[in-house]
């Protein structure tokens, strides 16, 4: 139940003050969101149709390109939308949603990373298993209960936030509604919602960080101790590059946004690292498994010559 406030709604003041830059932004973050959205897209549609991307790794390739689809949407549009808005208002629900929504889809995307790593570690340190351990039910399960933690884990931190009374500014120093911005302008005690914040958010995102390391680490000892070779250690690691340089694209801004100490925040920073994340990390997902990995591009080939 959302708590009585003076406000009703917010103005989302947007990534620059300066006019000159609105239509140059406009056209940027348009063509970034339109890459976005087909090329991850573009991935889903083959992960689903081509049968030879019916494999554990290439089904959560899938649900990392449906999270980063809708991941995009929560943010971009409405910022798009701003760029050439006199009046660049959201609603207290409608900030309350994209807040929800953003935390649900980015702590999912932290903790799918981990579950991938997984399913590398199981493929390279346990290969006459893997079918075994990585079985349709398996992966399935795991997919379900990250989208299900993620969505519990968002909806504690919008359903606190909702309850705060905001009575003074509704001025919010970024181009989306994110908790920190927000707990800026709530009069009252807030310890309690930065409580939840650096204990339930950085125990998330550091435990996938950790698993994710973690699994990496086995790999690489696995395979020296095995091979006793640096090709063949080079070429399985290969096959791991383009997940790990999504790890520490993602995982960089985060922590440097929701994992510092507050002493060290600054609104202007923590905006400039979101571009990364929020604006950024999702095209990149795209870009790296198609130019990086032959079956990907081999499958979109294949969709292509299909057509008409």
């Amino acid at each position: 139940i959302l708590n009585r406030t003076s406000i009703t709604e917010f103005l989302l003041l947007g990534m620059t003050d300066i006019q000159e830059l609105q239509s140059f932004l406009f056209v940027i973050i348009l063509i970034i969101y339109f890459v976005s959205v087909t090329g991850n897209g573009a991935i889903l549609i083959v992960v689903i149709f081509d049968s030879k991307l019916h494999s554990p790794m290439y089904f959560f390739l899938g649900n990392l390109s449906c999270l980063d689809i809708c991941y995009s949407t929560v943010t971009l549009p409405k910022m798009l939308e701003n760029f050439f808005s006199t009046h660049k208002a959201i609603s207290f629900l409608g900030c309350i949603s994209q807040l929800h929504f953003f935390h649900f889809l980015g702590s999912t995307e932290v903790m799918l990373l981990a579950v991938m790593a997984f399913d590398r570690f199981v493929a390279i340190c346990k290969p006459l298993r893997y079918t075994v351990i990585m079985n349709q039910q398996v992966c399935t399960q795991m997919a379900v209960t990250v989208w299900i933690i993620g969505f519990f884990h968002a909806l504690l931190h919008s359903i606190m936030t909702s309850r705060l009374n905001f009575c003074g500014s509704n001025h919010i120093h970024h181009f989306f509604c994110d908790i920190k911005p927000l707990l800026e302008l709530a009069c009252g005690n807030t310890d309690l919602n930065e409580w939840l914040l650096h204990t339930v958010t950085e125990t998330i995102a550091m435990g996938s960080f950790f698993l994710t390391l973690l699994s990496y680490f086995y790999i690489i000892i696995y395979l020296f101790f095995k091979t006793h070779s640096c090709s063949m250690l080079r070429k399985a690691l290969s096959t791991c590059a383009s997940h790990f340089m999504l790890v520490v694209l993602l995982f960089g801004p985060v922590f440097f946004i929701y994992i510092r100490p507050a002493s060290g925040s600054s609104m202007d920073q923590d905006r400039t690292v979101a571009i990364m994340y929020s604006v950024v990390t999702p095209v990149l997902n795209p870009l790296i498994y198609t130019l990086r990995n032959k079956e990907v591009k081999g499958a979109l080939k294949r969709v292509i010559r299909r057509k008409p």
